[in-house]
């Protein structure tokens, strides 16, 4: 059966939906099949970016976000990518508890995997922590540290959370920061990464050689990081 893989942290502003978009373009580059879901209701990035592939998801209405495990019980032979905006973990933990999303996850087959993306910052420590506090061995982590705007993970080596991770076997991977403006006119033209990646000849505002190549290098690196893990 499939996977489904969560992307969350709790907080805003770490990269979640980087960290979706980068997993989107890998699955399509690499011919994976994958159903995406969007919770994000102001600017969801997965419909933004690869509305091809993605449908919204309202993370308080428990039909809505039913279609999540429907979706992956008909669909075996497909990876399901999910991008939780901020301050979702609420209702999502509800919605587990009360629909038994474990236990049936357990019976279908299904593998449950939360990329739990952080800053350097202690606050994401300590959400991490009580992600592991409440789901222990139910989910397979992945712990992904995002250099957007800091490289020096010290808090997250030194507060024995880490070693508590990888005890339930979660994975560490970094997150290499992309040149700022880059990753701002990649957003300003609503690119996939491939587009950015590739010479765009009818934008004015495309990006340049150097930055492609800059575009690239990024995501050669992210790629490593992921089949470092699996999907």
């Amino acid at each position: 059966m499939t996977t489904i893989h969560f992307i969350g942290g709790e907080k805003g502003g770490v990269g979640k939906s980087v960290v979706a978009r980068v997993l989107a373009q890998y699955m399509i580059d690499n011919e994976i099949p994958f159903t995406g879901f969007d919770t994000d209701r102001s600017h969801g990035a997965l419909l933004r970016f690869y509305s091809d592939y993605a449908s919204p998801t309202i993370i308080d209405n428990y039909q809505s976000l039913d279609a999540i495990m429907e979706t992956a019980s008909a669909n075996p032979e497909q990876r399901i990518l999910v991008d939780l905006a901020a301050q979702t973990h609420h209702p999502l933990e509800q919605w587990i508890d009360e629909s038994g999303v474990l236990e049936l996850a357990d019976e279908l087959g299904i593998s449950l995997c939360y990329w739990n993306v952080m800053d350097s910052g202690k606050d994401c420590v300590d959400l991490l922590n009580k992600l592991l506090d409440q789901y222990g061995t139910n989910f397979n982590y992945i712990v992904v540290r995002n250099q957007l705007r800091d490289d020096n993970f010290t808090i997250l080596e030194t507060s024995g959370v880490k070693d508590r991770a990888l005890a339930f076997g979660a994975k560490i991977i970094t997150l290499k920061k992309l040149h700022a403006p880059v990753m701002t006119k990649i957003d300003g033209n609503s690119s996939s990464f491939w587009a950015a990646k590739n010479k765009d000849t009818d934008n004015l505002n495309a990006l340049g050689l150097l930055e492609r190549q800059r575009v690239k290098i990024w995501l050669r690196h992210a790629y490593s990081e992921i089949e470092s893990v699996g999907l």
